[in-house]
């Protein structure tokens, strides 16, 4: 076994990842403090090929030059947005036929591993580093996901959570309906 060079790992261009589907889900990141968190979830975002990032309440943005050290070209890759206010943008995705889930500790959670077909489209959100999810996007959301928590402490960092919960989501639609692409409803 031998570490791979930069030049020896095969990776699309910006422009080509433009071009590819996505998988059916997107982001969205309500009320994050750390810009450095928001840049980590751009950068998985990237990797995971979803459809869209959308930035709201006073979560920052792009623009944001301490973004780039997490993100690492990722906000030139990834479709994002900004919105003031979550639940017109909550409201328009679910017309729009997406199931709004949370990343967030409720009474009803389940394994994001677990979810059914008809969950996809999704839209995932995730919220403050402190405060967790606010109760009037509670209110609004279809499901919950919670990812399992083995230790004494009942949490993990907003970036690293969303990076576990989006692999698990991927892997679980690529088991349900293959890869982007290989759908009708991801083309």
């Amino acid at each position: 076994m031998r570490k791979l060079s930069w030049d020896e790992i095969e990776r699309p261009t910006p422009e080509e990842v433009s071009a590819l589907p996505k998988h059916p889900i997107r982001l969205i990141v309500h009320n994050v403090r750390s810009i450095h968190n928001v840049g980590s979830m751009f950068r998985t975002s990237d990797a995971a090929r979803i459809e869209h990032v959308h930035l709201t309440g006073f979560t920052g943005t792009p623009e944001h030059k301490d973004l780039h050290k997490t993100a690492l070209g990722a906000q030139d890759t990834v479709a994002w947005s900004q919105h003031d206010e979550i639940r017109p943008l909550l409201h328009d995705l679910q017309e729009a036929g997406y199931t709004i889930a949370l990343l967030e500790q409720t009474d009803h959670t389940q394994r994001p591993e677990t979810v059914a077909a008809d969950a996809f489209p999704m839209a995932l959100v995730v919220g403050n580093e402190v405060h967790g999810i606010d109760e009037e996007v509670l209110d609004a959301a279809d499901l919950a996901l919670e990812i399992p928590q083995y230790g004494a402490k009942i949490s993990l960092n907003v970036g690293v959570a969303y990076g576990i919960a989006i692999y698990d989501l991927i892997r679980r639609v690529r088991t349900l309906e293959g890869p982007p692409g290989d759908s009708p409803r991801m083309e």
